[in-house]
């Protein structure tokens, strides 16, 4: 099943292509001097997983293009293992070998200098998604942190939700999430998308408080100040519905509150 680590590892890129030039410079992988960056679908129409060979030979056909395989790992051992070299073919007879790029903990470095981390803000990221379960995660997190403190307001929200993706289920989630308390992908059950959620529902509250007192204004209806600060205090959108349209029927503002549900 794909992981939103998995998830977040590819959407960096695909966002953020500049990436690729540190990246491969890393790797020692050249790129040619005036090379030029443009995403492309990876969509191969397959409706199970199938092998890395077949993916990077679909897409070097599809494209006419020279294809590299690079795999992202959060670990050395899985590095290690992604390194390969797969054969495949007949026993003696290598058809082709596979030799997948990979990028883990052994090789992107670590970035915990803020000055550094806010002149790459992608390879920043990158680099605390990478080392997330390493002990150097709280230190790369707190450089990236301040140096998102002067990016402008799209670039916080992009990086600092990203890597809350990123980061998956560990303690450097967590950390994060306290250090950047500030949506962009949405579904996830991020701390931004939480905090987004709570605002914009506590707006539909307030709206439709002010709705019940709107409707008993216009009607003429005398609303004391202790019961506008019981419409105030409501938090329930269900409650300030059903008074919404008690509102128009009222003889009296405190007629809201009668009956067994008051």
């Amino acid at each position: 099943m794909v992981t939103s680590h998995h998830e977040a590892s590819h959407r960096i890129f695909q966002d953020r292509p500049e990436l690729l030039a540190p990246v491969f410079r890393i790797l020692g992988v050249p790129l040619p001097a005036k090379a030029a960056v443009e995403v492309l679908t990876a969509d191969v129409t397959e409706i199970r997983p199938l092998s890395w060979a077949y993916y990077l030979s679909y897409l070097k056909a599809k494209y006419a293009c020279p294809a590299l395989l690079l795999v992202i790992c959060q670990d050395d051992g899985t590095a290690r293992w992604a390194a390969g070299p797969f054969p495949l073919g007949a026993q003696g007879w290598n058809a082709l070998t596979l030799h997948p790029l990979v990028l883990g903990p052994g090789n992107v470095p670590v970035i915990t200098d803020v000055e550094d981390a806010a002149r790459d803000l992608p390879l920043a990221t990158f680099s605390a998604m990478t080392h997330g379960r390493g002990r150097s995660a709280p230190a790369i997190l707190k450089a990236l942190a301040e140096a998102l403190g002067s990016a402008d307001p799209e670039s916080v929200a992009y990086y600092s939700e990203l890597l809350e993706i990123g980061l998956g289920n560990t303690p450097a989630r967590e950390t994060w999430r306290d250090l950047m308390p500030r949506t962009y992908f949405p579904g996830r059950g991020t701390l931004i998308e939480e905090t987004y959620l709570e605002g914009e529902a506590q707006g539909r509250v307030e709206e439709r408080a002010q709705l019940v007192l709107r409707v008993l204004d216009n009607r003429g209806v005398a609303v004391t100040q202790e019961v506008r600060e019981r419409i105030a205090a409501c938090g329930d959108l269900d409650t300030l519905g059903r008074w919404i349209d008690l509102a128009f029927a009222v003889s009296d503002a405190e007629g809201l509150f009668e009956g067994p549900e008051g």
